[in-house]
């Protein structure tokens, strides 16, 4: 493992920042698909992006982030938690657990760089988990952010046989206990903002109808210093207008 982490750290700060990184995997040996925006030279910050749940790093506002940060000389690498995309491992096995540990190899793989980590939807939870205990990252930002997780996999998958039935109708996400039991475990992670001591911003549609405005909301209540963004009219994935309002906003709010 040292060895695998130093050559990645080798990459990035002795080859130009179009170059790969190399293999980053997880605690489990899954390889995790990853693709890297450089900016520039001098910018020693990289924002680590990851995506919701049936979700991968191709998803059109995790790529838009990517490249506005990229054109504003902010390193970028945006990748798949394991079982997501074109990363390795079982989609059946996904929950936030182990996308927190998958996070965590992303960290060792980026060493002694200033990292932000942007996370939508689900995967805002797992930067929330990660950064509560974890002082790698650096500013922490939620797009959609999911908080209440027992309640939104009630309120999406609560119709669903687990093993049985399928995520949103998707063939390719079956609904796992794994997932849903995860769900209930963790059941929130309200509490632990008051534990997020770096800058955080919250960026929310009012018209997400997957993970509802309030969420934030909640957010506010347990860290007031975590900063809002709300956009009026906006769907839980920023659709259309809305996703240059939340690329400009990130991208202005990190080079503050």
């Amino acid at each position: 493992m040292e060895g695998r982490l130093h050559k990645a750290s080798f990459f990035f700060y002795h080859r130009p920042m179009n170059m790969d990184l190399g293999e980053i995997r997880n605690m489990a040996g899954e390889l995790l698909d990853h693709t890297l925006h450089p900016g520039s030279d001098t910018n020693r910050q990289v924002v680590i992006i990851g995506h919701g749940v049936t979700g991968n790093k191709d998803r059109p506002l995790i790529v838009a982030l990517a490249e506005n940060l990229s054109a504003h000389g902010i390193h970028a690498l945006r990748f798949s938690f394991s079982g997501n995309g074109n990363s390795e491992g079982r989609f059946e096995e996904s929950c936030i657990s182990k996308e927190v540990e998958d996070l965590s190899c992303v960290l060792d793989a980026l060493n002694n760089c200033e990292i932000a980590y942007a996370g939508h939807s689900m995967g805002a939870a797992v930067g929330v988990l990660r950064a509560s205990m974890d002082n790698r990252i650096q500013k922490l930002i939620s797009l959609a952010g999911m908080v209440h997780t027992k309640a939104f996999a009630e309120r999406e998958f609560g119709g669903e046989t687990p093993g049985a039935g399928l995520m949103w109708e998707k063939p390719e996400c079956p609904l796992s206990s794994a997932y849903m039991n995860d769900m209930a475990t963790i059941s929130s992670v309200q509490h632990l903002a008051s534990s997020i001591h770096v800058p955080w911003l919250l960026v929310h549609g009012t018209e997400d109808d997957v993970v509802p405005l309030q969420d934030s909301l909640d957010v506010q209540s347990n860290q007031p210093s975590a900063e809002l963004f709300r956009i009026e009219g906006a769907d839980h994935i920023f659709e259309g207008e809305p996703t240059r309002l939340m690329v400009d906003k990130v991208t202005q709010w990190l080079k503050a």
